[in-house]
């Protein structure tokens, strides 16, 4: 996030996925919260990935509109991150239809775990839940009541390569077994297990591999019970994650042009508006 922001800065729209459990409450609501302490000058919004109702006025057609109409004509007026952290392609395909529909000149940002950042997160739930070895930062001990981990993800084939990143620098830390999975395609949570068996691992923990909204708990705690593992919380709003959101909104705001109605962007990915 830029030390300071220019005035009319773009909008940063959190988009819910319309799997969202807890609509633009919970975690989303909390991620906004720490966004807007942190940031007093920016125009945070939620949003959902409205794909049906258009009379929504919490869907993400009607905060685009709100967003443009509060700025000059053809300034670029939003930047759209879609709260999930391995690539949701249903997700970013309804944001691009929304951004057309609605006529903003909104760009989309990607918050991908092909970094530390989210390990380290990942590293904290499951010390939270005593399934990994709590880190030195936190200066507090733990017994490890696991010995494998599986990721889990959700987004298909694509998000389970993604987070296969992850996974390694995540086994890197805990010097344990981890493996990438998925909630809704192949390699599923079924299958990771089986191969972790294979090697011995007989105590497994599932980590969510998902801010929260986009993934059905039911869906986490069913595939949890089917391996007979225990399961840690996702990563919410821990402050990892909220700082690759700004980091996401930084990078898109640093792209655009500061000629108005001419600037044009191709968002981290380079998935376009």
């Amino acid at each position: 996030m830029p030390a300071s922001l220019p005035e009319g800065a773009p909008a940063l729209v959190l988009a819910v996925p319309d799997a969202g459990a807890d609509g633009l409450a919970g975690v989303t609501a909390e991620i906004a919260i720490v966004l807007r302490v942190d940031n007093p000058a920016l125009d945070v919004r939620t949003a959902r990935i409205d794909q049906g109702g258009r009379g929504d006025p919490a869907g993400i057609r009607a905060v685009l509109a709100d967003a443009a109409a509060r700025r000059p004509a053809g300034s670029p007026s939003a930047v759209v991150i879609p709260q999930v952290v391995t690539p949701h392609p249903a997700s970013f395909r309804a944001v691009r239809e929304a951004i057309t529909t609605s006529g903003a000149n909104a760009h989309i940002g990607e918050v991908f775990n092909t970094n530390a950042l989210l390990a380290e997160a990942l590293h904290h739930r499951l010390a939270d839940a005593g399934l990994a070895r709590a880190d030195r930062v936190r200066m507090f001990s733990i017994t490890t009541s696991a010995d494998g981990i599986i990721l889990a993800t959700v987004g298909g084939e694509e998000a389970v390569g993604t987070a296969s990143v992850t996974a390694f620098l995540l086994a890197a830390r805990l010097a344990l077994p981890v493996m990438a999975a998925s909630l809704d395609a192949k390699p599923s949570i079924e299958d990771a297990a089986v191969q972790l068996e294979s090697m011995g691992v007989t105590r497994i923990a599932l980590a969510p591999c998902v801010i929260g909204p986009e993934a059905d708990p039911e869906a986490i705690e069913e595939a949890a019970m089917v391996i007979g593992a225990k399961c840690c919380a996702p990563l919410g709003a821990h402050g990892n994650v909220v700082k690759l959101i700004s980091l996401a909104y930084g990078q898109v705001l640093n792209q655009l042009k500061p000629s108005g109605p001419d600037a044009s962007v191709s968002p981290p990915g380079g998935r376009h508006r």
